[in-house]
């Protein structure tokens, strides 16, 4: 995928902020959709993409079980 996603999972991580979800939504719907900035036509697929994947990533984070921790 991208390299330079970072990993925001502990113990790689100990405090995961909104904005590293967010940001990190953003770059995978980037890269996805193959457009940095989507015209205004797209901006309402865009923006409801980037809130699904940073729901889905806080989901999964906070459902996350680390073992030895």
């Amino acid at each position: 995928m991208c390299r330079s996603i970072k990993t925001l999972r502990e113990p790689y991580t100990p405090e995961v902020t909104d904005a590293d979800v967010e940001a990190a939504a953003l770059q995978y719907v980037r890269k996805i959709s193959g457009f940095r900035a989507p015209a205004a036509h797209n901006a309402a697929a865009f923006d409801a993409a980037v809130t699904a994947v940073a729901a889905a990533t806080r989901t999964l984070l906070d459902d996350l079980v680390v073992r030895g921790r």
